[in-house]
């Protein structure tokens, strides 16, 4: 496959030893009642050090999420899987979204649970939203509501997804536009998942990663993730609908938590359970190597910094046996499985000789090891062809280490949609 650059990303994908019985966009969705999932922002707990978030009490928490694939019935799923209370949804809608946090007129929908239209979600627990009928094509942006009565202990979120919301005071679940004292979060908060109901066959690529997947360096609210250009690509091909759903979380790691839970351990709830899953795509292992080799001579991170990193240090050896793990569960659904090289980034601060060792260790194994039924080759999309150490001009966004809009459009543009037919 080749990138926007002309750089060769993957002439042939390296595959992995065939699954028995994997299933195709014909049967995946099947399985889980037609239902796929064409959203996703995985959940985690407030980070105190970037700051609290506000009580909610008597707001209005709006969203706006583009989905990947339509369909004609629509569910949402909620969260206060790490809430220290219940959570009390009083109203909740669902509308065509309108630029600046408003909705189109005559487009909203009621949302209920249960039959009703409020809700206690228990402490720790997820909840889905009852179906409803709305006919929507691929990438539609909507506008979710949720009125919260209460005040919110703990509000589940996703930080630097790159998406504002918007909270304003009292039951605004109808506004068409928002109030003059309406306020913006720069994070997500309170939903997971979107899934979707077509009359065709819909299969889901679940894709897990850290903020290389979040696209933390990408411009807000503009929808500039590798993974929102292959949703693009994916929605413009002939044949069954593949959605895709973005799990990534910015400082996240695989053997380890560091922001959220390791994604070992997420892996069942944000990956296995996925509605629909046809595919599984491991973009996840450069923030282990980071924060287990940063400089030693000062100059490199904070030690407070580094602190929100727990555990030993990792090797090669440990990250390849966590694909291993990873891969084996995935098998376990009977999903096949690919995985991106993992991308440069000398120039950052926390860059070392020692974990760029580590890195074209990993990558190597990634390349040729077989365990993969194919390889994205992102670091060839990204690499500096005169010091593949380091990030091509303009596909970072400015770090040498997280991409820019056109590096991660690059990255979006380099894969083989074949992959997924």
């Amino acid at each position: 496959m080749t990138g926007t650059t002309g750089t060769t990303a993957m002439d042939t994908p390296t595959t992995g030893t065939p699954i028995t019985g994997t299933p195709t966009t014909g049967t995946a969705g099947a399985a889980d009642g037609g239902w796929a999932r064409t959203w996703g922002a995985s959940p985690h707990a407030p980070i105190e050090e970037f700051g609290s978030l506000p009580s909610f009490a008597d707001t209005t928490l709006r969203q706006v999420v583009r989905i990947s694939g339509g369909g004609q019935q629509l569910r949402l799923r909620v969260t206060n899987e790490y809430g220290t209370a219940p959570l009390t949804i009083g109203a909740a809608r669902i509308a065509l979204a309108a630029p600046e946090g408003g909705i189109r007129p005559g487009s909203g929908r009621v949302l209920t649970f249960g039959g009703r239209p409020t809700v206690t979600v228990p402490t720790g627990a997820p909840m889905l939203s009852d179906p409803i009928e709305l006919s929507l094509p691929a990438l539609s942006e909507l506008s979710i509501s949720l009125y919260l009565p209460k005040a919110v202990e703990s509000a589940t979120c996703h930080a630097m997804g790159v998406q504002t919301a918007w909270t304003m005071p009292g039951n605004g679940v109808d506004a068409l536009t928002l109030p003059a004292d309406a306020a913006s979060l720069p994070l997500q908060a309170l939903i997971s998942a979107m899934d979707v109901r077509a009359d065709a066959a819909t299969t889901t690529i679940a894709v897990v990663g850290d903020s290389n997947t979040d696209c933390s360096g990408t411009t807000p609210d503009t929808n500039r993730r590798w993974t929102d250009r292959l949703a693009e690509r994916l929605a413009e091909l002939d044949g069954p609908t593949v959605c895709v759903s973005n799990q990534g979380i910015s400082g996240n790691r695989m053997l380890n938590k560091g922001l959220g839970d390791s994604a070992l351990a997420r892996f069942d709830r944000d990956v296995l359970a996925t509605p629909g899953l046809g595919y599984v795509v491991l973009a996840i292992g450069l923030g282990d190597i980071g924060v287990s080799y940063p400089p030693r001579d000062g100059s490199g991170p904070s030690p407070e910094f580094l602190s929100m990193f727990p555990g030993d240090p990792v090797t090669a050896d440990d990250l390849i046996a966590g694909y291993r793990q990873l891969i084996a569960r995935a098998r376990g659904r009977g999903v096949r499985v690919y995985a991106p090289t993992l991308t440069p980034y000398e120039g950052d601060e926390i860059f070392t000789p020692e974990g760029e060792r580590v890195r074209r260790r990993v990558n190597e194994w990634i390349r040729t090891g077989g365990a993969f039924d194919a390889v994205m080759d992102f670091d060839a999309v990204w690499s500096d062809p005169d010091r593949p150490s380091r990030i091509r001009d303009g596909f970072h966004a400015g770090d040498h280490l997280h991409g820019s809009d056109a590096g991660c459009r690059a990255l979006g543009d380099s894969i083989d949609l074949a992959l997924f037919r």
